[in-house]
């Protein structure tokens, strides 16, 4: 008997250890490397004014900079509002939350000139203008 609890026992472990040890499996974003992406934007919170961005920089709300997952940091790209057809050209310079599915997260000063800061999010198109190497 002892011999059956130890191998349902070490069955058990091996299946947890390959199977994400009973995580649940979380939504990944794509990888998306194509020069034109559509998605939702949305525009970083004050409380993360003079917080450090994935590249080193420091985040300040006037400057027309954006969050994108998949995206290298530093990359130029173009975010049309698809709501009223207004862009702006912004620089990759932070990632968004591994969980959060939105396409960019704007400055605010990016965010206002695209018009959608009373809606808090829009539809917008991302042009890729000048890719970084990674």
């Amino acid at each position: 008997m002892a011999i059956k609890i130890t191998c349902s026992v070490a069955l058990m472990m091996i299946c947890f250890s390959l199977y994400g040890q009973g995580k649940k499996a979380t939504a990944r974003r794509p990888v998306m490397m194509d020069s034109v992406q559509y998605g939702v934007a949305s525009f970083y919170a004050d409380k993360f004014e003079g917080k450090r961005m994935a590249n080193g920089e420091i985040f300040q709300q006037k400057g027309m900079t954006c969050a994108h997952n998949s995206l290298p940091l530093g990359t130029i790209v173009k975010i049309t509002n698809l709501r009223n057809e207004k862009y702006v050209v912004v620089r990759v310079t932070d990632r968004l939350h591994h969980r959060n599915m939105r396409l960019v997260d704007l400055s605010r000063t990016a965010a206002e000139v695209l018009g959608y800061i009373k809606r808090g999010l829009t539809r917008v198109k991302l042009e890729i203008i000048e890719l970084k190497s990674s």
